[in-house]
């Protein structure tokens, strides 16, 4: 049974970020909730379109690349740039399809590289960052200066998670005035495989790390999300429809893995002025050294292809 200390939830205004997996016992409603929403949105006669509240119901079931890096670093795994995606592969990138994929994908090594303080490395990576923005037209929305300060200092681990979201957020509302809103699913669904590849890997060096096998079979949940995000795109874009043959591949290594949740009343606190809310559930996850394997392979598979 795993107390879930590493995940919380930031209240700025109206914007709920949840940083961490919810436990299957909320995440059936919020299913319900999400599948009725795409069927309302399907019949939209302005072709597909995903509300900006669905996007966030999604953000706020999928854990931070940020905090599974935090969570890799307390286990005392050392810094491994070689289990990123190179910095210099952005000329690789040339259709919209890999950039967003791409830009998700350097996203989540920006935060790797952010826990353990490896400040050139951080700096390397926003340049990555700014040049699959640009390419999407969404460079905009990137404020370079800021970013690179706060990413260039563990400290400010909470204010770069806000500045992240509000910018997923512009960027989700923008992509979907521009009729592109599956660029933000594309872009979600990279920087989750991205953290998901991370963790299999160092799990797989730390099989006695029974914590980081817990964290990786939660995802089992996190991954029916994003697999309804991309059925929902997967008959207008070829690409999509491709990359979801993988993903259901990925779905299905997960099939034997167990979830049990027990509920506990979340807790709140003032933190530097912002409102902070604990999720106090356990969840009890059944998922053995095979089924990381299988998932660690799968994984690499599928992330092969996308920065290839």
């Amino acid at each position: 049974m795993v107390n879930k200390k590493y995940m919380k939830k930031l209240l700025i205004g109206i914007i709920v970020l949840s940083i961490a997996a919810c436990g299957p016992s909320k995440d059936e409603q919020a299913q319900d909730d999400f599948e009725n929403q795409l069927a309302a949105d399907s019949t939209q006669s302005k072709g597909p379109e995903i509300s900006p509240e669905v996007i966030s119901a999604i953000i706020e079931s999928i854990p931070s690349p940020l905090e599974i890096s935090v969570l890799l670093k307390e286990s005392g795994t050392k810094y491994d740039i070689s289990i990123l995606n190179a910095s210099n592969n952005t000329s690789k990138y040339n259709s919209n399809y890999s950039k967003a994929l791409n830009l998700g994908i350097y996203g989540t090594d920006l935060g790797y590289t952010n826990i353990y303080a490896q400040n050139q490395d951080g700096l390397d990576y926003m340049s990555s960052i700014k040049s699959m923005a640009d390419g999407l037209n969404i460079g905009q929305f990137f404020d370079i200066e800021t970013i690179g300060k706060l990413a260039t200092n563990s400290n400010n681990l909470d204010s770069l998670l806000l500045v992240t979201t509000q910018n997923f957020n512009a960027i989700n509302t923008y992509l979907q005035e521009q009729d592109r809103s599956h660029l933000s699913v594309l872009l979600l669904a990279g920087g989750w495989l991205e953290a998901m590849h991370i963790t299999c890997q160092v799990s797989s060096k730390n099989p006695s790390n029974k914590e980081l096998q817990e964290k990786i079979g939660e995802q089992k949940i996190i991954l029916e999300n994003i697999v309804l995000l991309l059925s929902f795109y997967s008959e207008s874009f070829p690409d999509i429809a491709a990359f979801m043959i993988d993903i259901l591949e990925l779905q299905a290594s997960f099939d034997t893995i167990e979830i049990t949740t027990i509920y506990k009343e979340s807790t709140m606190e003032i933190v530097d002025g912002i409102m902070v809310i604990h999720d106090n559930s356990e969840s009890n996850v059944n998922i053995t050294d095979a089924n990381v394997e299988e998932i660690k392979n799968v994984t690499a598979k599928i992330r092969s292809k996308i920065i290839s």
